[in-house]
C-alpha cells in the first residue's frame, strides 16, 4: 500500500515514520510537510536513503499541490498528523490554527473523495473533550464524551474532527479518528513541557510552571501512540473514534520535579508564573475500546519512558542547539 503522511517532519509524525518505514518494507510512505517552525527535516533525514520513503516539501492547504500529489502517487491511505498544536500560540494567534487544522483537513478530505482512498485517518487530541475536575479521579474521557473545547487550538482540532465525520456520513468516505493524551519522546519541539524543562535545566535556567502546577495530564510515549495509530489504520472500523491514553496521570509540577531529579538538578530552578488563559484542569483517557477491539497495549510505563526520553535529549544536545540557533531551518535546503 502507498501512504501519505502529512506533517511527517513534526514530533509525532516523524516518530511514526521511523516506526513504519522500517517495519513495512513492502509499503511506500510519502511524507509532506510545510517545514514551519515546528517542522524539522533533521527528524526524518536518516530516512532519505530508504527505498520506501519519499519527502515532499509542501503545505496541505495548497489545493493544487495536494491534488497533483494525489493524482501522481495514487495513495491508498492518508494519515493526517499535520497541525498547529501549541496552545499558547493559539491564544496569541488563532487564525493560523484555523487555516492549517480545519482548512488543511478539508483540502485533504476533498482530495480523498476526488481520487479515492481506502482509509483517511485523522490524528486528533483528547483536548477536544475539554477537561475533568481534579477531585474526580474516577472520571475519564471515552469516545462518547461530548466535545467541549477550551482553547482556539482544541476548537480547531474539534472542528476538523467534525468535518471528518461529516464527510463519512455525507459522502461515505472511509475514515477513522484517534484522540490521544499528552505525548512525550524524541524529536519533540522544545516549546512543550518535557523538552522545555530538559533544555532549560541543562543551562540551569529558570523553569516556568503555570499557576500552582497542579493541572494534571495523562502521558503517553509517542511510540505507544503510533503503534495505536498503525493498528487503527490497518484494523479499525470505518467511521469510528479510538482513544489512546497512557494510564499515567501526573501533575505538571510532578513531571517537572521528576525530570530535575533524573538530571541531578535542584528544584530551586522551578519558577511559578501566571496561569495560562482557559487552562484545562485535568485530562484522563479511557482506552478500553482500542485495547479490546484492536489488542492495543502500552509498551512503556511513564517512569521508564521518561528516563529514556531524558537520556535521548541529553545524548542529542546538538539537536536542541540547532533549534535554538535556528540552524535546523537550513536542513532541508542542504
Amino acid at each position: 500500500m502507498k501512504f501519505l503522511i502529512t506533517g511527517g517532519a513534526g514530533f509525532i509524525g516523524s516518530n511514526y515514520l521511523h516506526y513504519v518505514v522500517n517495519k513495512y518494507d513492502d509499503d511506500k510512505f510519502v511524507c509532506i510537510d510545510a517545514l514551519t517552525y515546528a517542522g524539522n527535516y533533521n527528524n526524518i533525514k536518516e530516512l532519505e536513503n530508504k527505498e520506501n520513503f519519499k519527502f515532499v516539501h509542501g503545505d496541505i492547504t495548497d489545493r493544487n499541490l495536494i491534488y497533483k500529489l494525489f493524482e501522481d502517487e495514487k495513495f491508498d491511505i492518508v494519515i493526517n498528523f499535520a497541525a498547529e498544536s501549541h496552545v499558547d500560540n493559539s491564544i496569541k494567534n488563532p487564525e493560523i490554527f484555523l487555516k492549517t487544522n480545519i482548512l488543511g483537513t478539508s483540502v485533504l478530505l476533498d482530495a480523498c473523495r476526488k481520487y479515492g482512498i481506502k482509509r483517511y485517518h485523522q490524528v486528533s487530541t483528547d483536548e477536544v473533550y475539554g477537561d475533568l475536575p481534579l477531585d474526580r479521579p474516577d472520571l475519564k474521557f471515552t469516545e462518547d464524551t461530548p466535545i467541549h473545547t477550551s482553547s482556539p487550538y482544541s476548537s480547531s482540532k474539534a472542528g476538523a474532527d467534525l468535518l471528518v465525520m461529516a464527510y463519512h456520513r455525507t459522502y461515505g468516505l472511509p475514515v477513522t479518528i484517534s484522540r490521544c493524551s499528552n505525548n512525550y519522546g524524541p524529536y519533540q519541539f522544545p516549546e512543550k513541557l518535557i523538552p522545555l524543562v530538559i533544555s532549560k535545566a541543562l543551562n540551569n535556567e529558570k523553569i516556568p510552571v503555570y499557576g500552582t502546577g497542579k493541572n494534571v495530564r495523562d502521558w503517553i510515549h509517542v511510540i505507544d501512540h503510533n503503534i495505536g495509530v498503525d493498528l487503527i489504520v490497518r484494523e479499525g472500523r470505518d467511521g469510528e473514534v479510538y482513544n489512546l491514553g497512557g494510564h499515567s496521570e501526573r501533575s505538571n509540577l510532578d513531571v517537572v520535579k521528576t525530570i530535575l531529579k533524573q538530571m541531578g538538578k535542584d528544584e530551586s530552578l522551578i519558577e511559578f508564573v501566571s496561569d495560562r488563559k482557559g487552562h484545562d484542569l485535568r485530562y484522563a483517557i479511557d482506552s478500553t475500546k482500542s485495547e479490546k477491539e484492536l489488542g492495543w497495549k502500552l509498551t512503556r510505563n511513564f517512569e521508564d519512558g521518561l528516563k529514556e526520553t531524558v537520556d535521548w535529549y541529553l545524548n542529542n544536545q546538538d539537536w536542541i542547539n540547532d533549534i535554538k540557533s535556528g540552524k535546523y531551518r537550513e536542513a532541508y535546503k542542504k
